[in-house]
């Protein structure tokens, strides 16, 4: 089976598809609609064909590209492009999030699965609202009970949509918060250093000013005055 064959029945696949496609699902589609019996399209062959695909649309006069996010494969508007078609779309095409939102969100993220319970402890604030936005626009989902807790109380976790909003392929993505505070400690270190270097330079200006030539000879002149007054 060559590649050649392949990459436009995925391309038509990926790009008919309502939701992200995953490599295998691509895989048995190619090889269910071609109907391949012994000739079959190999894992190989269609992770060539997808990255081949990848690389065609990289181009810079194409206005969208091929992206692995929420989970699978699809076509995506590049990003210099959100605001055009946010126009057409409309504020529904933004999903705003509210400070509140994008708070409990964060938390459930790198927190999951949790429980309403334990996003309040750490937000310190009734978050009975924001949950309930969050399972609106389906960034949030309910995976269960906590058996263990009193109540059992509902825990949440984040959605196949959540990772297709924020364009990552799994919640392993997330950045980490170690190297998120690190980020911060080094530029907070840079800020410090230049104004360490300016303080420096201000201290070494007074030191001049205050030892000039001019205040020495001014000195050895009250001296030499001193001494005459003192032999007279």
């Amino acid at each position: 089976m060559e590649v050649s064959q392949i990459i436009p029945h995925i391309e038509a696949l990926i790009f008919a598809s309502e939701k992200p496609l995953t490599s295998i699902e691509v895989n048995e589609l190619v090889n269910t609609a071609l109907g391949f019996i012994e000739d079959r399209a190999s894992m190989e062959q269609t992770d060539s064909a997808i990255n081949g695909i990848k690389e065609k649309y990289d181009a810079e006069f194409y206005a969208f590209e091929l992206k692995q996010s929420g989970g699978g494969w699809q076509f995506l508007t590049k990003p210099e492009y959100h605001k055009t078609v946010a126009l057409l779309n409309g504020d529904k095409f933004l999903k705003r999030l509210s400070a509140a939102s994008l708070e409990t969100l964060a938390i459930i993220a790198y927190k999951q699965p949790i429980t309403k319970s334990e996003i309040e402890s750490i937000r310190g604030v009734n978050c009975d609202y924001a949950v309930q936005k969050l399972l609106e626009k389906d960034l949030v989902i309910i995976s269960g009970r906590n058996e263990e807790a009193v109540g059992k109380p509902l825990i949440y976790a984040t959605s196949k949509s959540f990772m297709d909003y924020f364009g990552i392929n799994s919640a392993e993505d997330l950045p980490k918060i170690s190297e998120v505070l690190m980020e911060e400690l080094v530029k907070a270190t840079v800020i410090n250093a230049a104004e360490e270097e300016e303080t420096n330079n201000d201290i070494n200006a007074e030191a001049t000013i205050e030892h000039s030539p001019i205040d020495e000879i001014d000195n050895n002149e009250t001296i030499d005055n001193n001494s005459t007054e003192e032999e007279a």
